[in-house]
C-alpha cells in the first residue's frame, strides 16, 4: 500500500451509533496512467479521505469511505463523467475501529537526514531521539508523509538546512499545507512563516497537528492571495501539476530575492511542462529530485 487515509470521525453528523453499522465504500480501479488524474479529482471531490494501493498488476486502486452514501456517489459520477475506463465499485461495509486501523498502518516515515514523521502513540519512542519529530495524528485525508511526494519534499528541505542554504529565522510560505506536515518541518527547524489551503478540513487538521507539534506558524484559508503583498526565503507547494502551471505568476510574486522555490506533487512526466511555466517568467533551470514517478523541482 502506497497511500491511506480514513475518515475523520468527529466530523458533523458522526455519533458513536454509526460503529455498530456500517459505512459505504467506493472502490475505484484504473491504469497506471489515470492516477494522478484520479488523485486530482479525489482531492476535489473526496478530501475527507482515501487509500490508494497500487497492485502488482499495474493497476491501482482506490477506496474511499464514508457514512453517507449520496457523498460517495458524487464521487462516483466525477470519475465516470471524467475518466469512462476507470472502474467503479459502490456498497456497503461493516463499520471498524479507524483509529485502530491507523495503529496497524502508520509506521514511521524517514525523510533525509534530519526528519522522522510519527504519530502520537511513537513520539517518545527512544528509537527517533537523533531526529526531528514531526508528529501527525493520522486521520484526514492530508498527507501523513508515506506519500512519495511528501517523503520527497521532506527530504529536499533535510538536504537545504543541512547545507546551510535555509536557516533559522528565514520565513516560508506553504502554499496546500493540507496536513501541515511541511510547515511543521519548517517551524521545527527555526522558520517562521504561513501555512494555508483552501479546504477547511485542511487547515482543521493543521491546526490539530501544529498544537501536537507545539510550532508557532500562522495558519489561514486560501490559496496563493493570503500572503498578500508579503515575500519569502522559502516557498514550498506540494501539490498538483496543473495548479502550480496556473499559478506560476503569483508563486514568483511571494518568492523574496534570492528565494528558494519548492514544486512537488508532479509526475515526472509533468516535470518539464511545470518548469516551462517558470522559466518563461526568468527562473533559472530547476534541480530535480525524484522518487520512483514522482518529481521535485527545486529552484535554489
Amino acid at each position: 500500500m502506497a497511500f491511506a487515509v480514513f475518515p475523520d470521525l468527529r466530523l458533523p453528523g458522526y455519533t458513536s451509533d454509526h460503529m455498530k453499522k456500517y459505512w459505504h465504500r467506493l472502490e475505484l480501479l484504473c491504469a497506471k496512467e489515470s492516477v494522478d488524474r484520479i488523485n486530482g479529482l479525489l482531492a476535489l471531490h473526496a478530501a475527507f479521505g482515501w487509500e490508494e494501493d497500487h497492485l502488482p498488476s499495474g493497476e491501482t486502486r482506490f477506496v474511499i469511505h464514508s457514512e453517507n452514501a449520496d457523498t460517495l456517489r458524487v464521487v462516483q459520477d466525477a470519475c465516470i463523467k471524467n475518466m469512462p475506463t476507470v472502474s467503479c465499485k459502490l456498497h456497503k461495509v461493516a463499520a471498524r475501529d479507524w483509529l485502530a486501523a491507523w495503529r496497524e498502518f502508520f509506521t514511521p516515515v524517514y525523510c533525509g537526514s534530519r526528519f522522522v514523521v510519527l504519530p502520537p502513540w511513537l513520539e517518545n519512542d527512544a528509537d527517533f531521539a537523533d531526529r526531528t519529530h514531526i508528529v501527525i495524528n493520522p486521520k484526514s485525508a492530508f498527507g501523513t508523509g508515506h506519500h512519495a511526494t511528501t517523503a520527497l519534499c521532506l527530504r529536499v528541505l533535510s538536504d537545504l538546512l543541512e547545507s546551510g542554504r535555509i536557516v533559522p529565522g528565514q520565513t516560508f510560505f506553504d502554499l496546500g499545507t493540507g496536513s501541515g506536515i511541511l510547515g511543521i518541518a519548517c517551524g521545527k527547524s527555526g522558520l517562521r512563516g504561513l501555512c494555508v489551503d483552501t479546504d477547511l478540513l485542511a487547515i482543521k487538521n493543521t491546526l490539530e497537528n501544529s498544537c501536537l507539534n507545539a510550532t508557532d506558524c500562522e495558519i489561514a484559508v486560501g490559496s496563493v492571495e493570503a500572503a498578500a503583498k508579503r515575500k519569502f526565503d522559502l516557498v514550498l507547494s506540494n501539490i498538483l501539476a496543473g495548479p502550480l502551471t496556473e499559478m506560476a505568476p503569483a508563486i514568483t510574486g511571494v518568492c523574496a530575492d534570492g528565494a528558494c522555490l519548492l514544486l512537488s506533487g508532479l509526475l515526472a512526466v509533468q516535470a518539464d511542462s511545470v518548469e516551462r511555466a517558470y522559466a518563461a517568467l526568468g527562473w533559472a533551470p530547476a534541480c530535480r529530485a525524484y522518487n520512483g514517478e514522482w518529481c521535485a523541482l527545486l529552484w535554489r
